[in-house]
């Protein structure tokens, strides 16, 4: 079990980012959350196999229609328990 914290940039907010990478983390099983930045970037915390974080990252590359990502940076954080994933305001 591990645990990602991704940093998405570009234009990711007004878009439904939020929405579809919690759809898509869902689908893969993954627990954590997503959120908008006040910078303009969407933050996510994502815990699972590494397989699947994976699959969630190279989602996260290009994101839902209508976004127009530039950059996607990653750190790996201690696992903290989530077996959800949600949407944060």
């Amino acid at each position: 079990m591990e645990r990602w914290r991704l940093i998405v940039s570009g234009r990711v907010q007004g878009v439904g980012y939020r929405q579809a990478c919690c759809l898509r983390a869902q689908s893969l099983g993954l627990g954590g959350w997503v959120r908008n930045r006040p910078d303009g970037r969407v933050e996510l915390e994502a815990e699972g196999c590494s397989q699947n974080l994976e699959q969630l990252r190279l989602w996260c590359e290009s994101g839902p229609p209508g976004a127009h990502v530039s950059g996607v940076s990653e750190c790996v954080i201690p696992p903290g328990g989530h077996d959800w994933f949600e949407v944060r305001r």
